[in-house]
């Protein structure tokens, strides 16, 4: 099931733009226009954080292109003033948040809410951040993403 809220103004562009980001190894891209300000082949949140850590400050509107959005990413989306976001994978929990926030989303496939890596349980990040706002579910994690997670 793909999911998508209208209102892309280039979707050609950024459908090649994805489809890079698709074959190539990245987690986490980050345009402004057709400038690339950000890459990164970390996993998990610590992409996102270092973004709004370095960049976020300096740019409004931007385009993201992650690898997982779940509803932690979508809220460390807003607080990069993300304006447009692309996904092969996404959360029920975090469309919720993205349409909140009227950002738009391109997802490839939905799921109820993104698991675990042995996919037993809901990931630690996706049930931190339910119930949150960007700037309280930011100040929460970013001293803590940097230690080992199990």
């Amino acid at each position: 099931m793909a999911a998508k809220r209208q209102g892309d103004r280039q979707p050609l562009m950024h459908a090649h733009l994805f489809g890079e980001f698709l074959m190539g190894d990245d987690s986490l891209r980050v345009y402004e226009g057709n400038e690339l300000l950000f890459a990164s082949r970390e996993d998990r949140l610590l992409p996102l954080l270092k973004y709004i850590e370095q960049f976020a400050p300096y740019h409004q509107q931007v385009l993201v292109f992650d690898k997982i959005i779940g509803n932690a990413a979508a809220l460390l989306c807003v607080k990069a003033a993300c304006r447009v976001i692309y996904s092969p994978l996404g959360s029920e929990l975090a469309i919720n948040t993205l349409d909140r926030y009227r950002i738009e989303y391109h997802l490839t496939r939905v799921v109820p809410y993104i698991q675990r890596i042995d996919g037993e349980a809901m990931c630690p990040m996706e049930e931190l951040s339910l119930d949150k706002e960007p700037e309280e579910f930011y100040e929460l994690i970013k001293d803590t993403t940097s230690r080992p997670q199990d």
